[in-house]
């Protein structure tokens, strides 16, 4: 790979610049594309010059003097056979001064704006004409004009592309009889294009379905597919505990519950089932709607690698979700005389270090924890299966930083990755090609469609006559939910106190609890289990309760200011509600005035209950990067490639991306080198 620095001219402090815009090498730089053009292949008369052309012009100054007023400015005329226009320069010196004197024939480029008098051109660029000598040329294509910063001018960018199309081969390594399957333009036409387009091909680069511009989206694409399918391929050269049994502990499991596994469940716990008997590790996501019953497969997993003498790590990314994961496998598991115990980083030092003992003894088959599990003082007496929920929460290098723990004489734990925020196909494809999925498609029988409403917060005097009737008329409980104020936890939870204090004022008579992230366990524990037990009535919360809450008595969740939270996580609040046969309500606060972006969002959650349709939507709103977590650094932080505008172009990605895994291995580590920046290292174990 060449870098930038074998380019002439560039120096230390042109390096450092470029590196800001993340240019290292002749690639980047080819994929470094222009933000717009300018036309300067032609000279256009200025009797036909338009207010706000951006245009080349050329003349001979008739006259050129210094005028003072609130600023001193040059002015010039500059005429040519069928009209004249005014140039004009607030900073000059005395040389440009003597430049410019009458009589100087001069090339200009500038946009025309409306003078007091008469079109000029503010600071155009310019070059002094000797018709003694010759003429320099007209540029033969577009000028391309690129995002750059103030110690960085375009003509550094014009003199690189140039040597690199000049002096350098440009290397497709996509094979040539699979760009010819798919009508994919040579790679250095696409980038000559995109850089040095003439006037004819500039109209039709605004479509972003140009053959050139697909090009670049497809090997970006490819290249992101291909990395991450190459970690799949390189954790499948580790070995796994095959954990294979009877099934004893899954059937007494079962036997114990109140409700039947649903059609897609069992079909969903047979895949599992079948990777865990393998010998090479699970890499599994678990996508289901919210209440579609994904804990219950985990429960059923973990009784597999339990029964095979293995430890099983359960990792959530609040401590109220491990706390409510504690609290239902642990009702679940010790009646089988399981034990399971909770790791967080707020248990106390000596309750840590008898956890962290009996994890190192075995003596727990299940631990549940938050990131804790995968800090340097944890380790394990036999770690077969590792279950992360809430995926998005985490990276990448989280989840690999805790398999490496159960790495045991080169003997890998499986991976169960669940989520309950559906990701789309075009994304899971991608940004997920090391997994395989599987869905639960179907929710159990019972359940009650949530009604959605959608009101402004000028109502609210409705929403709380409405909590009094759920709770005391009709022996419900309700949520209430302050979401973010200006991205400050601060502002959140005095949000959350203030609205608790004002909501016990209005309904003296109900039983109001509160519970946010800065509580202390104990605290929110209490707090979850008066809820739970129904001696709260309301809970007022921060979004602190998106997942995990399961309180089948709760009828009517209220979501105030929900024109400041994303589909998903509007979804994933609604599905703290109608966990029952009950008929559920949520209700959507807004502030006036409401922007149209914002009503159409709150509009799809009122009117879809598919947790991937609403998915597919936060897509096309907030991009891959939002869908996927904050957490996934690396994952999909593409240059020119749009998952939503190129989704077209998925299907042949994955085709074509393993038919290049597979036979053509040097060209497929050239392309994740040549896109892939961050060097997710996922394959160093």
């Amino acid at each position: 790979m060449v870098t930038i620095d074998s380019l002439h001219g560039v120096n230390d402090k042109i390096i450092e610049q470029l590196n800001k815009l993340n240019i290292y090498t002749i690639d980047d730089m080819l994929f470094y594309l222009p933000l717009r053009y300018e036309d300067r292949t032609k000279i256009k008369r200025l009797a036909e010059l338009q207010v706000g052309d951006n245009t080349m012009v050329e003349g001979t100054i008739q006259a050129a003097e210094v005028k003072y007023g609130k600023k001193r400015s040059l002015i010039c005329i500059l005429e040519d056979d069928t009209g004249t226009i005014m140039l004009r320069f607030f900073h000059f010196y005395p040389a440009l001064r003597e430049a410019l004197k009458p009589g100087t024939k001069l090339r200009c480029f500038g946009e025309v704006r409306q003078g007091y008098h008469c079109l000029e051109l503010v600071h155009p660029q310019y070059e002094l004409l000797d018709y003694s000598n010759s003429v320099p040329d007209l540029a033969e294509h577009l000028t391309p004009i690129y995002r750059t910063s103030s110690k960085l001018n375009q003509t550094v960018f014009h003199s690189l592309i140039d040597q690199i199309f000049a002096k350098y081969e440009i290397i497709d390594y996509i094979p040539e009889a699979l760009r010819f399957k798919l009508n994919l333009m040579p790679l250095r036409e696409a980038v000559q294009i995109l850089h040095h387009p003439t006037s004819e091909i500039a109209a039709t680069l605004t479509d972003e379905k140009h053959p050139a511009k697909i090009r670049l989206a497809f090997e970006e694409l490819l290249a992101h597919h291909m990395s991450i399918y190459s970690l799949r391929a390189n954790l499948n050269k580790y070995n796994a505990a095959k954990l294979d049994n009877a099934g004893t502990l899954v059937q007494a499991l079962l036997a114990q519950l109140s409700f039947k596994l649903t059609a897609a469940q069992k079909s969903v716990i047979t895949e599992i089932t079948n990777d865990l008997r393998s010998a090479n590790p699970m890499q599994r996501l678990l996508q289901g709607d919210v209440g579609s019953g994904k804990t219950i497969v985990a429960a059923i997993s973990a009784l597999q690698a339990i029964e095979s003498g293995y430890q099983v790590a359960i990792m959530a990314p609040t401590e109220l979700l491990s706390e409510q994961h504690t609290r239902t496998f642990t009702q679940w598991l010790e009646p089988l005389d399981i034990k399971v115990t909770w790791l967080t980083s707020s248990l106390t030092k000596k309750k840590r270090e008898q956890t962290l003992a009996t994890i190192l003894s075995g003596e727990v088959a299940l631990i549940i924890g938050t990131h804790a599990l995968f800090q340097k003082d944890v380790e394990f007496h036999k770690l077969g299966l590792i279950i992360v929920d809430e995926q998005h929460k985490f990276g990448v290098h989280q989840r690999l930083a805790l398999r490496n723990k159960g790495n045991q004489a080169g003997i890998y734990p499986h991976q169960l990755i669940m989520t309950a925020t559906p990701i789309p196909r075009t994304l899971a494809m991608t940004a997920y090609a090391d997994l395989d999925t599987s869905i639960i498609d179907e929710l159990p029988p019972g359940r009650t469609p949530v009604t959605t409403v959608v009101m402004p917060n000028t109502r609210r005097d409705e929403v709380i006559a409405r909590i009094k009737n759920v709770c005391t008329n009709e022996a419900r409980q309700a949520y209430w939910v302050c979401p973010l104020i200006e991205e400050s936890e601060t502002l959140q939870l005095q949000a959350a106190e203030e609205t608790a204090i004002k909501l016990q004022k209005s309904l003296p008579e109900l039983k109001i609890g509160l519970v946010h992230s800065r509580m202390k366990s104990k605290e929110k524990e209490q707090v979850m289990d008066a809820f739970i037990a129904k001696e709260l009535h309301l809970l007022v919360a921060t979004t602190v309760i998106e997942v995990g809450v399961d309180v089948p008595n709760s009828s009517l969740m209220i979501i105030e200011n929900a024109e400041r939270l994303g589909l998903a996580q509007l979804h994933q609040l609604r599905g703290r509600v109608g966990r029952g046969a009950v008929q559920s309500y949520c209700v959507l606060l807004y502030q006036l005035p409401l922007s149209e972006v914002s009503k159409s969002r709150l509009g799809i959650i009122r009117d879809n209950h598919d947790g991937f349709v609403i998915a597919q939507y936060d897509l096309d709103i907030r991009g891959p990067g939002e869908v996927l977590g904050t957490r996934q650094k690396g994952i999909m932080n593409l240059r020119i490639a749009d998952v939503r505008r190129n989704k077209d172009l998925i299907n042949d990605v994955v085709e074509i991306g393993k038919i290049i895994f597979d036979n053509y291995p040097e060209q497929c580590q050239a392309l994740i080198q040549r896109w892939v920046k961050e060097g997710l290292n996922y394959g160093t174990i």
